[in-house]
């Protein structure tokens, strides 16, 4: 995305408020323009995050050989035959406290592969919060597979929980939630969800909780899916906190939109997330634009993981970014970032 595109991308953004739509679900609309002011999404006093898994899949070469073979990037990933001995999936638990000292605990994606999914989801507990009703919600990010076909593993545990997702899901998202096959992709979804459906219209910030909000972006995306929903957090104290899938808006544009759309959004304290630089391959000038660009944001904390590619995450280290380091336990391909199983506290 050019500079003068994302910021007029940025400044057309709005606040919204949930309406009822159709289908039991809710839909997030407009309700005041953010040109002439910015939106109080009120503080919290913590976020804590657990890395589920951030291991999308096994093998890098054999995913994008799939692709290619099948018509390439442009291709619907609904019609590609998928190895399922590739997949494993995006997921990870959010927890933030709220001033008062409440704890809201919520699901942000489901990973892919549903058997390895439900090792994740043992192995952190995940299984036994859902059962319990701890969670209050799921949001998915966006459509890609490695964030969304792993919905089974969550609704065989409470197929009533809300789920939140952007108003830009295709009709074969929206037939996955309900129940749903897809052979030749090799997925399934075999639990129909029972819960409310919140659908956030692209460019409206959503208000969740005091110092919580959720923002879809609207853009194309490999593979046809279309948008992505992020998160902010305002910490007390502390300030934004930028939460994500992927960042397929690119980390500028998610910074931009905080400092130029959100009370508070001038003092960046953190991120986590894929941030999808140099995902498949080495940096290149627009992979270094996007890393050194990060640098006028003043993070105290980037815990990046998932699509954001190593040679990326060592281009921010010798720029002397403050990398919040991991594990490198469960299977997560190196220590340099937050894998699996590891935790990040903002606050």
């Amino acid at each position: 995305m050019k500079e003068t595109d994302r910021r007029h991308f940025v400044r057309t953004m709005v606040a919204g408020d949930a309406v009822p739509s159709g289908g039991g679900s809710v839909v997030h609309k407009a309700s005041e323009t953010l040109a002439e002011s910015k939106y109080d999404i009120g503080q919290c006093k913590s976020v804590k995050i657990k890395c589920i898994s951030e291991v999308g899949w096994f093998d890098e070469e054999k995913l994008v050989g799939q692709m290619n073979a099948a018509g390439g990037l442009e291709t619907n990933q609904w019609i590609i035959p998928w190895d399922p001995e590739n997949a494993a999936g995006s997921s990870t638990l959010i927890d933030m406290e709220s001033l008062d000292g409440t704890h809201h605990k919520f699901l942000l994606d489901t990973g892919w592969n549903t058997a390895y999914m439900d090792n994740c989801f043992k192995r952190e507990g995940i299984d036994k919060m859902l059962k319990n009703g701890e969670i209050e919600f799921l949001m998915i990010s966006h459509e890609h597979l490695d964030h969304f076909w792993g919905l089974e593993s969550v609704l065989k545990y409470n197929p009533e929980i809300k789920i939140l997702i952007p108003d830009t899901f295709y009709p074969e998202g929206m037939q996955f939630l309900k129940g749903a096959e897809f052979i030749t992709a090799g997925t399934r979804n075999g639990i129909p969800h029972q819960g409310e459906l919140v659908r956030f219209e692209p460019g409206k910030v959503n208000k969740l909780y005091d110092g919580c909000a959720a923002v879809a972006f609207d853009l194309p995306i490999l593979i046809r899916v279309r948008g992505e929903a992020s998160l902010y957090f305002n910490v007390k104290d502390k300030g934004i906190v930028c939460v994500t899938g992927c960042c397929h808006q690119t980390i500028l544009t998610f910074a931009d939109f905080a400092r130029e759309n959100i009370v508070g959004g001038e003092n960046l304290y953190g991120v986590y997330g894929g941030l999808h630089i140099a995902p498949f391959g080495p940096m290149n000038p627009e992979r270094e634009h996007l890393v050194k660009g990060m640098g006028k944001y003043g993070f105290k904390k980037i815990a990046c993981n998932h699509c954001t590619g190593l040679a990326a995450v060592q281009r921010m280290i010798e720029l002397g970014y403050p990398v919040v380091r991991g594990t490198g336990r469960n299977g997560s391909a190196s220590d340099l970032y937050v894998g699996n199983g590891d935790e990040v506290s903002f606050g």
